[in-house]
């Protein structure tokens, strides 16, 4: 945007640390308040599933690549019903136990009329407080352990069908402000968008300011025939908006990247697996990048499955994640 096992066991971090970084066990390496791991990296993915087995695919997801995910990434809307409208639903209680949990939770009601869809100026008003916002807040702060949150991510792509800029943040500092006199101290805000140059101009222009922001995160992919684009790499897709970022946003936020992914090139069954395989190296070099989740499903359209598509690739992902970058010591 945004994988059964019984009786599996070695799944954590036994690959020998071969790089010079500190030991994650050090204590200048400690994971802050805001669940920012200062040595290395979380990993995490968006894993799909139906609405009863999220643990089910996430442990499937984890056999496949050899290792736990750090986070696990669900989709809300503001229905308050169904799992759709829980935060957090009992499945995310579940992997939530050995794992962090990233929730976007979008200002739409998914099923409902037209009318129903909540507005950024509704809810900026405290029009939904009652009956949407201090009902989310309470079952978070009944969660207890503390977990990203992500407000109506890609913003940048709902101007103006959705209201102005102006709408949004005011929305956002509300929900934040809100959470805050409820006595909800355990949400790490994270501010997501697309990460599309296109959208350079407005991004400004959409952040509610950094007293209202823990992290910043973007969303990038190489989409190739889906968007019928040339084929680029994983540090192409990064590299530009994370300078970007530095410059015209912030240069001291950590950043995630909240959704990476790459399509499949059928003529070059090895192009996907290569492509994984650049992104600790790229990670690295990108100041301040302290979570990375891979999106491992679909977009609409043909050509648009950016799911790992086949052994090769997987193997590649799980080598890549293995590095010990990405085995930062987990605050539970």
């Amino acid at each position: 945007m945004g994988a059964l096992l019984l009786g599996f066991v070695a799944l954590e971090d036994t690959t020998p640390r071969t790089d010079a970084r500190p030991s994650p066990d050090a204590p200048e390496c400690r994971v802050t308040a805001k669940l920012v791991p200062p040595c290395g990296a979380w990993f995490g993915a968006y894993v799909r599933h139906e609405k009863p087995d999220l643990e089910e695919k996430v442990l499937a997801y984890e056999k496949r690549i050899g290792r736990k995910l750090d986070i696990v990434y669900a989709y809300h809307d503001m229905s308050t019903d169904d799992l759709e409208g829980q935060l957090v639903t009992q499945q995310e209680r579940k992997v939530g136990q050995e794992r962090m949990l990233l929730l976007s939770w979008e200002s739409k009601w998914w099923g409902g009329t037209d009318a129903q869809q909540p507005r950024w100026t509704d809810i900026a008003s405290g029009a939904y407080d009652e009956s949407v916002i201090d009902v989310q807040a309470r079952r978070i702060k009944e969660y207890g352990k503390p977990l990203f949150l992500s407000f109506d991510l890609e913003m940048d792509t709902r101007i103006p069908d959705d209201g102005t800029p102006e709408e949004f943040t005011a929305a956002w500092r509300h929900i934040h402000d809100r959470f805050r006199e409820l006595g909800v101290t355990n949400v790490v805000w994270t501010w997501t968008i697309t990460g599309y140059p296109g959208y350079n101009e407005l991004v400004p222009k959409l952040y509610p300011g950094d007293a209202y922001v823990d992290w910043i995160a973007y969303n990038r992919y190489n989409y190739y025939r889906c968007h019928d684009t040339d084929w680029v790499s994983f540090g192409e897709t990064q590299r530009d908006v994370h300078r970007w970022i530095r410059e015209n946003l912030s240069d001291r936020k950590p950043l995630m990247l909240s959704e990476f992914g790459s399509a499949d090139d059928p003529s070059r069954p090895d192009r996907q697996a290569e492509w994984y395989a650049e992104v600790p190296s790229v990670v690295k070099e990108l100041d301040g990048v302290h979570a990375a989740l891979q999106w491992n499903w679909r977009d609409p359209g043909p050509y648009c499955d950016l799911s790992l598509a086949r052994d090769s690739s997987w193997k590649s992902l799980g080598d890549a994640v293995a590095d010990p970058f990405f085995r930062q010591n987990r605050p539970w």
